[in-house]
């Protein structure tokens, strides 16, 4: 077994950095990534350098917790939810917000129009022109209740 992996040559840390790659685009996150970049970059160091297998598992191991490290600390830098809490949820957005009809709710749905798009709503039955407030989100269904205004 040791004279099959002292056998290995530069050529087989660059399959392993494509299988680990390719699990990559398989699998959800980015975490084979950093070891298929580690297999990539010891394949590449075996190309230039005639060193012994120990040192490249060694190699790799090294090089592939510091660029798990290195790219957790990195993601920490992204945006947070804070600076675009409702990027992918339009409907919460809206949520507070007061409107007028411009379309009646009958037997309890109705469609309001809010910026550039129709919303389907919910609540008790109202004449056009009354004063609504979106109280809820449903999904794509916005929830109204009559409000004072």
């Amino acid at each position: 077994m040791i004279e099959l992996i002292a056998s290995l040559g530069y050529w087989n840390w660059w399959i392993l950095g494509i299988v680990l790659l390719c699990v990559e685009l398989v699998a959800p996150g980015t975490f084979m990534l950093w070891f298929g970049a580690a297999a990539l970059v010891v394949g590449l160091l075996s190309l230039l350098i005639d060193w012994s297998w120990q040192a490249q598992f060694i190699t790799f191991g090294v090089l592939s917790i510091a660029s798990v490290g290195l790219s957790r600390f990195f993601l920490r830098r992204k945006p947070s939810e804070g600076e675009a809490p409702f990027l992918n949820r339009r409907a919460d957005a809206i949520v507070g917000r007061g409107f007028v009809l411009t379309e009646p709710i009958v037997n309890g749905r109705g469609r309001l129009s809010i910026d550039d798009t129709v919303w389907r709503i919910e609540g008790p039955d109202l004449p056009e022109g009354t004063h609504v407030t979106v109280s809820a989100a449903r999904g794509s269904r916005l929830v109204v209740r009559q409000s004072d205004a």
